[in-house]
């Protein structure tokens, strides 16, 4: 049975970003690492108390339709504060007009590292807009997480599978030309919709 938590294990609310858990054996899961088991229960089973967990956050929509927004273990490094990508994403995702969300690095001369923003809007999104998620990201996180750039795209690059390509969203946050493959993007003109806003 899934199940999102927070970091001391309690269910959280619709809608909320957390900790993606299975709180139940289930079957063909994973019994052991060959040869070395006590690896296996200090890699799944010792952040979240009788939970399998593989490090993986998300969060439950009201429908109950689980959405697995990233890896937890995807940190950004600003200032020497190290954050979350999907702690900032689930921010976004729990105001109103926010549908998804991506969050990336990129280099910056003060930070190291600033936060670039991708989001998809309901109503597509404005610059009253952006300060209001900019403002509800410092509410729910705090100063460190401001946003330094929020971009609104009315879809993210995927995989077939739907998985969010954030390689090439780190390139465009950079403003680099994407290297590497791209064979598994499912649509070639969301990216180039991207980088259409980016000039």
């Amino acid at each position: 049975m899934p199940a999102i938590v927070d970091e001391s294990g309690q269910e959280v609310s619709d809608n909320q970003g957390g900790l993606l858990v299975m709180t139940q054996p289930w079957p063909h899961m994973l019994r052991t690492l060959y040869g070395d088991h006590e690896r296996f229960v200090d890699t799944y089973f010792s952040k979240i108390d009788g939970c399998y967990f593989a490090g993986d956050g998300a969060r439950k929509d009201e429908d109950g339709y689980y959405w697995v927004m990233g890896r937890v273990d995807d940190v950004l490094n600003v200032s020497g504060h190290r954050l979350s990508t999907m702690e900032v994403e689930s921010a976004l995702v729990s105001h109103e007009q926010v549908t998804e969300a991506a969050v990336v690095g990129f280099p910056h001369e003060l930070k190291g590292e600033g936060i670039c923003c991708f989001v998809t809007a309901k109503d597509g999104g404005s610059e009253e807009l952006k300060k209001e998620l900019t403002q509800h990201v410092r509410k729910q996180i705090g100063a460190i997480a401001t946003p330094d750039q929020i971009r609104f795209a009315a879809a993210l690059p995927k995989t077939r599978s739907g998985k969010i390509m954030r390689r090439l969203l780190r390139d465009i946050a950079a403003g680099r030309e994407s290297a590497g493959d791209t064979t598994t993007l499912e649509d070639f003109t969301v990216l180039a919709k991207l980088r259409e806003t980016e000039e």
